[in-house]
């Protein structure tokens, strides 16, 4: 593995920790230790995290003990003179920073309540195009059409295509295969969201083009 993309993957990790536990120190800063953190309308808590460490994360102050498990996966940089093997290291970098953007998407619950919109369709006349997380009805809801073979996987789409036309051609290349399309991040100031809407293109889960955010958490 390239030297220089394990360095930059493992420096990319430790940018998203520190990034996350100077929002959540902001956090603790308004809000009680007590208050309550999660997912709208979900029973699996932050379901990366819990899934994966057994850790559950109810109240703001629940958010230490992953946020340190995830600061503790960080491994050691990447130095010039000593060649060793990347891979390890770099899962657990990569693994830390699933935990922060998760840690720091249910921040963005508590401070912005009102970012995403609590609907399977988006409102674009209010400028609502975001959906967020998954609930526990959409969960019940959609999850039977992959168990049915109605929908026999999904696409994720990172950034944005070079314009609207190519958005929208690679997304209904897609739609033939009747592949669930689910989409997040930006890139140069645009969200392939934004350039389907532009292109005339419905979103949201009925036509199975799922806008979860602007960023790549």
């Amino acid at each position: 593995m390239s030297r220089l993309v394990a360095f930059a993957a493992i420096q990319g990790g430790y940018n998203i920790v520190s990034k996350v536990e100077g929002k959540y120190q902001k956090a603790l800063q308004t809000h009680d230790a007590s208050t309550k953190i999660g997912f709208p309308n979900t029973a699996y808590f932050l379901p990366v995290i819990y899934s994966l460490t057994g850790l559950k994360v109810e109240t703001l102050e629940d958010i230490q003990e992953p946020l340190e498990f995830a600061r503790g996966l960080l491994p050691p940089h990447v130095k010039g003179q000593h060649h060793l093997p990347y891979l390890g290291p770099l899962l657990d970098a990569g693994m830390a920073a699933l935990f922060a953007f998760e840690i720091e998407e249910a921040l963005r619950y508590l401070e912005e309540p009102d970012f995403y919109l609590h609907s399977e369709e988006i409102d674009e006349d209010a400028g609502k195009i975001w959906l967020g997380a998954a609930d526990d009805t959409v969960f019940r809801k959609r999850g039977v059409e992959f168990v049915d073979g109605s929908a026999p996987g999904f696409a994720a789409i990172v950034g944005a295509a070079p314009n609207p036309e190519i958005a929208k051609m690679i997304v209904e290349e897609y739609q033939r295969r009747s592949l669930y399309i689910f989409c997040a991040a930006n890139q140069n100031g645009t969200t392939v969201i934004e350039q389907l809407i532009e292109a005339g293109v419905q979103v949201g889960w009925n036509t199975r083009i799922v806008p979860f955010g602007p960023d790549i958490s």
